[in-house]
């Protein structure tokens, strides 16, 4: 069982920190370089980037680690490494909530955004843009926040469960 939490604890970190280093990326890269265009070009890509997110390589680390945490949260409570239990529920509930911003906040801004058409007049991009850009870029910045301190609480269970020698 050892193994296994081991096991789950290092696969759940490796994709917290690709989704830290992913929603961090955009918050100090990404959505400033961005931010330079004109609405045409933004809304664009956006939409692009939006559309090409969704992969196996966004959705394996997006998605997985949420079971992972559950099994290694169930496994600490069982007994193994427990003093593990309070930082892996820690990550467990950091993620989760991170999870539930994505999805409640930035798909739903990003729905919206894809729904403006090609065609789309001057003023149709600005009001989109305006609709979208803030409160995309305060999300996105919230979900970086708790994905990094998820990771953090995680480092700090696998080096109390030991499991870096």
């Amino acid at each position: 069982m050892r193994t296994l939490q081991t096991a789950a604890l290092l696969a759940s970190a490796g994709g917290t920190a690709l989704m830290a280093g992913l929603f961090c990326a955009f918050a100090y890269a990404v959505m400033p370089g961005l931010s330079r265009n004109d609405d045409r070009a933004f809304v664009r890509s956006m939409q692009h980037v939006n559309r090409a997110v969704i992969n196996g390589w966004f959705l394996v680390p997006f998605l997985a680690p949420l079971p992972l945490l559950v099994l290694a949260t169930v496994l600490a409570a069982r007994g193994h490494s427990p003093g593990t239990l309070p930082w892996i529920v820690t990550a467990l509930v950091l993620f989760g909530l991170a999870f539930l911003v994505t999805g409640t906040r930035n798909v739903p801004l990003n729905d919206a955004l894809d729904e403006v058409g090609a065609d789309a007049s001057p003023s149709q991009l600005g009001s989109a843009r305006a609709a979208f850009e803030s409160r995309w870029v305060r999300w996105n910045t919230v979900r970086a926040v708790l994905h990094t301190a998820s990771l953090a609480a995680l480092l700090w269970a696998i080096h109390l469960h030991g499991a870096i020698v």
